[in-house]
């Protein structure tokens, strides 16, 4: 009975906060460790297109961010406790439970004036900055082709790490994955010199109806520089205040510790192929559906075993 309540409230939600988006979908995968020998994690990410603008957001994120929303509405922002007093997020109508995420963020992007926004969610507080560095890719005549389309490659310089795109000029979309854009054309694969991330496009969709993630008007602006001291302290002045929100994202940082770790500054969930859309038991990504909404909002960098961040710099 909980399931279907929380799936009626999705339905009546969408007129509210969801629009039609161009969505493509990447196969991301992750070396959680640099030091250890492990598996690359393997993640779905997003890049919704809508005119100008962009979103990128893990899956994952964008089911515990939209089931959260909906919670939110109706009044509640607390966590039931389980049997082992431990915080449990509701479960998605089909029964499954939300994977953890290495991008526990949401970055927007105007590619015509090539402003990149990253943000972080502690409770229903967000903090953000814009990005303030350059993108200065190198173009090859190098060229190949990937999944279907014709690509040529691209390099640059970012976070600590030598990034290869491979872009693909006949999609005349000056974007790509996490904060890339700006090449002449839409970055379709993307990984870093060391093997440690991998973005590869698998497919692109169609949506009527898709969650749409937003930077609120009353969001704490910072800077890249003083990013984590803000978090910190708009997480004191939560505490301090007793704000009940809190819970959710105390939640969300406990449930990272199977996942990894936020990428700003540094969920395993395999493909399957994705036949119709979906990935063979896994929630439906095009997020028109309620069982494949998110909610995932942390606060904090998560260190819980992960030590390979996406950004291995801050300065450059």
């Amino acid at each position: 009975m909980k399931k279907l309540l929380i799936l009626m409230l999705m339905f009546s939600f969408y007129g509210k906060v969801f629009s039609q988006t161009e969505r493509y979908i990447y196969q991301t995968e992750v070396n959680p460790d640099t030091i250890n020998l492990v598996n690359m994690k393997v993640e779905n990410t997003f890049l919704d297109i809508k005119g100008n603008q962009s979103l990128f957001i893990s899956e994952s994120k964008l089911l515990r961010d939209s089931l959260t929303t909906v919670l939110r509405q109706q009044g509640i922002t607390e966590t039931k406790k389980s049997k082992k007093d431990k915080s449990e997020f509701p479960k998605l109508p089909n029964g499954k439970s939300i994977q953890p995420t290495f991008f526990d963020y949401f970055i927007t992007k105007n590619r015509d004036d090539r402003s990149v926004n990253f943000v972080e969610s502690i409770g229903s507080k967000q903090v953000y900055y814009q990005e303030d560095r350059k993108m200065n890719w190198e173009i090859s005549t190098q060229v190949s082709d990937f999944n279907n389309h014709k690509v040529q490659k691209a390099t640059m310089n970012f976070g600590g790490r030598t990034w290869t795109a491979w872009f693909a000029p006949e999609i005349k979309i000056a974007d790509g994955p996490y904060k890339f854009l700006g090449l002449p054309g839409l970055i379709l694969k993307l990984e870093d010199d060391k093997g440690d991330y991998r973005f590869s496009f698998v497919k692109k969709i169609n949506i009527e109806k898709a969650f749409s993630e937003i930077i609120k008007p009353e969001a704490r602006k910072s800077t890249r520089i003083n990013f984590q001291g803000d978090k910190a302290s708009v997480r004191m002045e939560m505490v301090k205040n007793k704000d009940p929100e809190i819970n959710f994202d105390s939640f969300n940082r406990m449930n990272q510790r199977n996942g990894g770790m936020n990428g700003g500054f540094g969920g395993q969930q395999g493909m399957n192929g994705m036949p119709n859309g979906d990935m063979g038991g896994q929630p439906d990504m095009q997020m028109g559906n309620p069982s494949s909404q998110s909610p995932s909002n942390s606060g904090s960098v998560m260190n819980f075993g992960n030590t390979n961040p996406i950004e291995l710099s801050n300065k450059y």
